[in-house]
């Protein structure tokens, strides 16, 4: 609960309820964008399919890169995830205001800051918290990529985009009963709702700087220590064991 109840923590979960939230949701509404921008349905299908392979690539980033990246320059992993937001902020505006050929940009930078945000939040909580109750404080974090999904899909873009469906219906002399479902044609469709994505993304990437502020120290130094020392106590327990000898307790070590 102290972890949970942290400021850290409150830090990661608006940061990962802005980021992931709007990737989900610019992901769940790409084969919709596609259909309004008049793209054909084989073209909409390469938008999936580059979402799904530069996810891949971001968690490649995000794990074995951001490896690199600290260990040169002492670069704290909440400034990658970041600059991730900031990326998915941009891919965002691609979608808002478009121009030939940007969803097809859009679809690479979404997908990379998605999965590089996923990996980054694995990392970031396992560094900042330990092991001990990490699969517990993991999924009360990730709480927030569902939840933000919920919120940004339903209440901001789905409602944004029925508004100026119906105004489109308006214009044509129809009404919302006339028609089956609504759809939206032209640029205009998820203009507001995906420029709203961009402005939450941003206010994620500032929320983020508070934990660089916070952490800034911690990651100058040697994060690992702990845990060669935790590798080193358990190989002396194991080597004791073998040599039948009993490892005294140190309660206070324990601890």
């Amino acid at each position: 609960m102290q972890a949970l109840l942290s400021l850290d923590m409150i830090t990661l979960f608006v940061a990962t309820f802005c980021g992931l939230g709007c990737s989900l949701t610019a992901v769940d509404n790409l084969g919709q964008i596609g259909e309004s921008l008049g793209y054909p349905q084989h073209t909409i299908g390469t938008f999936v399919s580059l979402v799904s392979v530069w996810n891949y690539f971001g968690r490649v980033f995000a794990g074995f890169i951001s490896e690199i990246i600290y260990n040169k320059w002492k670069v704290p992993r909440p400034v990658i995830m970041m600059l991730s937001l900031v990326v998915s902020g941009v891919g965002d505006l691609l979608i808002a205001f478009p121009a030939p050929g940007s969803v097809y940009v859009a679809s690479l930078l979404i997908g990379f800051s998605f999965g590089a945000q996923l990996t980054l939040l694995f990392i970031i909580i396992s560094e900042l918290f330990g092991l001990k109750y990490y699969s517990t404080l993991f999924n009360c974090g990730q709480l927030a990529s569902p939840l933000g999904s919920y919120i940004l899909n339903v209440l901001v873009v789905g409602r944004l985009y029925d508004v100026e469906a119906t105004r489109q219906l308006a214009a044509r002399g129809l009404t919302r009963s006339a028609a089956k479902e609504l759809t939206c044609i032209g640029r205009r469709c998820y203009r507001t709702s995906f420029s709203i994505l961009a402005g939450v993304n941003a206010l994620g990437a500032l929320v983020l700087l508070v934990l660089v502020v916070r952490t800034r120290e911690y990651y100058q130094g040697d994060i690992y220590k702990r845990y060669r020392d935790q590798m080193a106590e358990n190989e002396k327990g194991i080597a004791l064991s073998n040599a039948g000898i009993d490892e005294p307790v140190n309660v206070k070590d324990r601890k």
